[in-house]
């Protein structure tokens, strides 16, 4: 069955798509010096080969963990957690026996302490993923695990280590040089939310035993055209990437200020969580950009659908559907005779009923909608997702005239949190800070 977009209800007509359609030689030749230029591995993936060869020395080492505990935060954590909750539904569903991926990304005191508690630590790997190897919150709970590890394993702490990291540089770097810890990295250029695809998101995706392979083919069904040294305009416009690009900028110019992404696969909710960090990271810039909203199909139209209805008409819907889902048990035949509609038939027809009247229903109230139908819920599938809505996510914030890549507002709240904690330096950042709190004077008991 094949994966499609259908745009039969995305409103076209009242966009002006063709302003930006009409720039799609630029942007192939935007794409061609990027990509040349080693700014876009999200695309070009040069370090498949590789990172293929380095995953394939630690299966072994990973099959000897039952519990692997991954510390990291935003985009090193919502791709893994997106790619667990798809493909090894398990953890979370009684009478689990297999492996266990814990995820440690907030400065969650509660839940740190749990895991110290309760994780067998010679039955644990620990898995660290910060590019820079200074994400305080990431960084802050290695210091703790560090030493947790040490006083229940001694000198064999090291070996229950893995460090995600910049190849060359940074804290986490020193840390493999100074105590052999395992470490793979994180390609230059590569951003956190566009690194799922990289040993970021790849090595919890082994140790759960997923197809890798079949994750990377899929971004590249997509990736490969775009990555063309020999790219033109006019295959450029022929993407769904680009099209999706034009889509998404000609909205915001006509006062689409919201993307939900409907999630009408269950397991595959939490890419709604991981598109939300892409599209409002990347394109949230210089008083522009659209808030993404997730969304989860069924359980939120008996929640948020009554806003996208019948709300401010400011949304626009990616609507995520694949028509193979399990057929799961059959209704009983003897029910009531008000749910007579229903004896006899397919638990799983109900979701497929319920997508369509959601989406029908967005569509007839005025909600600019394009459905993405994944002809099936399996790894190459969700690697395309991966590589379409990142690919889509780039050229639109060229389209809109601003950088998809950086994130130039996050930096300031961390400075700020960093002056908080009386880090050296930051004096400007803590003469703000002071006067802020100063200012902090309407207080009401509630």
């Amino acid at each position: 069955m094949a994966d499609i977009l259908d745009w039969t209800n995305a409103d076209l007509d009242q966009l002006d798509m063709a302003a930006y359609q009409d720039k799609a030689d630029d942007m192939a030749a935007r794409l061609r010096e990027e990509t040349g230029a080693g700014r876009l591995p999200f695309l070009t993936m040069p370090y498949e080969a590789a990172l293929k060869k380095q995953l394939a020395g630690l299966k072994g080492y990973l099959d000897g963990f039952e519990h692997m505990l991954l510390l990291g935060i935003g985009g090193s954590a919502l791709g893994a957690r997106a790619l667990q909750k798809a493909f090894h539904p398990g953890q979370d569903r009684p009478g689990h026996d297999g492996k266990w991926l814990w995820i440690a990304d907030n400065v969650d005191a509660y839940a740190l302490s749990d895991y110290m508690d309760r994780l067998p630590p010679e039955k644990t790997v620990v898995v660290t993923v910060s590019k820079s190897g200074g994400t305080i919150e990431t960084v802050g709970q290695y210091f703790i695990i560090k030493e947790w590890m040490k006083e229940r394993l001694g000198d064999a702490w090291a070996g229950h280590m893995l460090l995600v990291t910049d190849e060359k540089q940074g804290f986490l770097r020193g840390e493999v040089e100074a105590y052999g810890i395992k470490a793979l990295p994180v390609p230059d250029n590569l951003g956190g939310r566009y690194s799922v695809l990289s040993a970021v998101g790849l090595v919890p995706a082994l140790f759960l035993g997923m197809d890798i392979d079949a994750l990377l083919a899929g971004a590249r069904e997509v990736a490969d055209v775009l990555a063309d040294p020999e790219l033109n305009g006019e295959t450029l416009a022929k993407t769904q990437a680009f099209r999706l690009a034009a889509w998404g900028a000609a909205l915001m110019d006509k006062g689409f200020t919201e993307m939900i992404f409907f999630a009408y696969i269950p397991l595959w909710a939490s890419f709604g969580d991981w598109f939300a960090q892409l599209w409002a990271e990347s394109l949230g810039k210089k008083g522009k950009g659209s808030q993404p909203v997730p969304a989860v199909g069924v359980t939120d139209q008996h929640s948020v659908n009554q806003m996208f209805m019948d709300g401010v008409r400011n949304k626009a819907c990616l609507f995520l559907t694949c028509p193979s889902l399990p057929a799961g048990p059959k209704f009983p035949a003897d029910l009531p005779d008000q749910f007579a509609y229903v004896r006899g038939k397919d638990f799983g027809e109900l979701i497929q009923a319920e997508g369509l009247g959601t989406r029908m229903a967005l569509s007839k109230n005025g909600v600019p909608l394009v459905e993405i139908r994944v002809g099936t819920d399996g790894p190459r599938q969700a690697g395309k997702l991966i590589g379409l809505l990142g690919a889509a996510t780039i050229l639109t914030g060229w389209l809109m005239g601003i950088n998809p890549l950086d994130q130039p507002a996050v930096e300031l709240g961390k400075r700020l949190a960093k002056a908080r904690m009386n880090a050296d330096g930051l004096a400007e950042e803590k003469a703000d800070l002071n006067g802020f709190l100063t200012a902090q004077r309407d207080l009401r008991e509630f």
